[in-house]
C-alpha cells in the first residue's frame, strides 16, 4: 500500500464518536478517529515501513501519526529522527503512546529517554519517563541497571508533586511499572509510592483529580503476578 491508499484506508475506518473522544484528550484536526485496533489489518498490508511513515508522520493527522508509530522501524531512526518526531507531538497520545513506544524497541531508548527527562519540557519528560515504562514492561530485568533505576526512583519520589502535569503522569506510571514489572526494585518502589501517595494533577480544563500508584500497584497484585512482561509494546 502507498501513502494515497493508506490515507484512504485510515478515512474509511473513521468514527465520528471516537474523533469526538480524540479530541476531548487533547488531539486537533486533522483526524479521522481511527480505533486502534481497526489499525492492524493495514499493518499486514504495508509491512513495517520507516519511508511510508514519515510520510504519514509529516501529515499532522493524528490517526496517520499514530499509524506511522505501527508501522515505523525503530532502530532505522537516529537521535536526531526521534526528537524531530517529538517536536511534533503536541500532545501527551502523541508524545507518550506514539514516539515514547516507538523509541522503547531502539537500541539507542535509555540514551534518548534519558535526555528528554533531562529537558525540563513536560512533553519531552512526560516521553521519557514513559519510554522507561514501556522498556520495563516488555524487556529483561537484566538490561537495566539497578542502582540507575534507583536513582530514578529517588527522584520521583522527591520531585513528582511539583513536576508538570503531563509528567505526573508519567512518573506515577513509572513507580508503578517498576513496582509490577522490574522485580529487583519491587520493594523499593512500593515504599516511593507510600511516600508519594496521592498525587494531584489538573486538566486545561481547570478540573483536577488524583493519581496514586500504589492503589494501582495493589489492584495489579490482586489479578497477576509480579515480574509481568509484555510480548509486543506495538500493535
Amino acid at each position: 500500500m502507498n501513502f494515497d491508499m493508506v490515507m484512504q484506508e485510515l478515512e474509511s475506518l473513521g468514527k465520528e464518536r471516537l474523533k469526538k473522544m480524540y479530541l476531548s484528550y487533547g488531539a486537533r484536526e486533522p483526524l479521522f478517529g481511527v480505533a486502534t485496533g481497526e489499525m492492524k489489518p493495514i499493518l499486514k498490508k504495508t509491512k513495517l515501513n520507516q519511508p511510508l511513515a514519515e510520510q504519514l508522520y509529516a501529515t499532522g493527522n493524528y490517526d496517520a501519526m499514530y499509524f506511522a508509530g505501527i508501522i515505523a522501524e525503530p532502530n532505522s531512526m537516529t537521535e536526531a529522527d526521534y526528537d524531530r518526531w517529538l517536536d511534533s507531538a503536541y500532545f501527551y497520545m502523541l508524545s507518550d503512546y506514539v514516539v515514547a513506544v516507538t523509541l522503547s524497541e531502539a537500541d539507542i531508548a535509555q540514551d534518548v529517554a534519558d535526555k528528554w527527562i533531562a529537558s525540563g519540557e513536560d512533553l519531552r519528560m512526560s516521553a521519557g519517563w514513559s519510554c522507561y515504562c514501556w522498556l520495563l514492561g516488555s524487556r529483561p530485568d537484566r538490561e537495566f541497571s539497578e542502582s540507575k533505576l534507583t536513582h530514578m526512583l529517588e527522584q520521583v519520589e522527591h520531585t513528582i508533586h511539583n513536576a508538570p502535569e503531563r509528567t505526573k503522569y508519567a512518573m506515577n506510571n513509572f513507580i508503578y511499572t517498576v513496582a509490577t514489572s522490574y522485580l529487583p526494585l519491587h520493594d523499593q518502589a512500593v515504599a516511593a509510592a507510600e511516600a508519594v501517595g496521592p498525587v494531584e494533577v489538573n486538566s486545561d480544563k481547570g478540573k483536577s483529580k488524583h493519581i496514586n500508584a500504589l492503589v494501582n500497584i495493589q489492584k495489579f497484585l490482586q489479578r497477576r503476578k509480579l515480574g509481568f512482561k509484555r510480548k509486543h509494546v506495538r500493535c
